[in-house]
């Protein structure tokens, strides 16, 4: 929490704590497993916000553009299923609206590549960036994503951005679950010492 610092409770620092408010620390700290005897500090932008606020206005800007041009909705997930349709015959990844949309859904997720080589060239100052989370953690995570997309009917993109933007029950009850989902698994690894 910002505002929030743990402190040991006594002075033996046995592991108990207490909970006293100060200013927001703005430094970044792992959280520690449960059998830590370090409290944990919570740090919710450990980085700044800024690139975060310019990223969230960026993306909207851009599927704002795509909707008011072309009427077209900017979600991800069918990206990979209108992919698929090149090279699978599978009356699933036939369907018109994955065909037809295979061309420009390709432009656009290249797009996202090329922005994001663009800003690394422009902002990252020329350093590696490489996350610590395993790669089975990544896959697994991967895998989870994408059948959690199929089973919504849509990503994150599509529900929270398109979907939100356009007042869509089942696009604000599909985020909550992402959200909440999110959470609780970011909790569980964070608590087990995961990345």
């Amino acid at each position: 929490m910002i505002g929030t610092r743990w402190e040991p409770s006594g002075t033996d620092a046995g592991g108990d704590f207490r909970c006293s408010s100060v200013a927001p620390v703005f430094t970044a700290r792992h959280i520690p497993p449960f059998s830590s005897t370090e409290p944990p500090v919570l740090i919710p932008f450990p980085q700044g916000w800024t690139h975060y606020l310019v990223g969230g206005l960026t993306i909207g800007l851009g599927v704002s553009v795509l909707f008011a041009l072309t009427g077209l909705i900017g979600g991800m997930s069918s990206v990979y299923s209108s992919t698929w349709s090149f090279v699978v015959q599978r009356p699933f990844f036939q369907q018109p609206r994955l065909v037809n949309s295979r061309a420009w859904r390709l432009a656009y997720a290249a797009g996202l590549i090329v922005g994001a080589f663009v800003w690394w060239l422009m902002f990252g100052h020329g350093e590696r960036v490489a996350v610590s989370v395993p790669a089975w953690q990544l896959a697994i995570g991967g895998v989870l994503v994408g059948y959690g997309a199929r089973l919504s009917r849509g990503c994150t993109s599509g529900h929270g951005i398109c979907g939100l933007a356009s007042l869509k029950l089942p696009s604000l009850l599909a985020v909550l679950t992402f959200m909440a989902t999110a959470f609780i698994a970011a909790n569980v690894m964070a608590r087990l010492g995961g990345s």
